[in-house]
């Protein structure tokens, strides 16, 4: 892990596109700005896990349980 320490307004770079900007300090909480493009995706970590942890979770469902699926959607859309 590499630390580096930043006051108010200064920045990070990584790679060639992504910008970490300090934007306040205050106590113990600290406001990160970050300038990256549209098609990099930022979440905050416990955002990120909970995520994953559904993802996990949608990939257990048994194929079985979903046999009847298509039946009740067909029988839907004609309705």
């Amino acid at each position: 892990m590499l630390i580096l320490t930043r006051k108010e307004n200064e920045s990070i770079i990584i790679g060639d596109n992504i910008e970490l900007t300090i934007v306040s300090i205050k106590g113990d909480h600290v406001k990160i700005g970050i300038n990256a493009p549209k098609s990099i995706k930022v979440y905050r970590k416990e955002i990120y896990e909970e995520i994953l942890k559904t993802n996990r979770e949608a990939a257990k469902v048994n194929p079985d349980s979903l046999k009847g699926l298509g039946d009740i959607l067909k029988k839907k859309k004609k309705e």
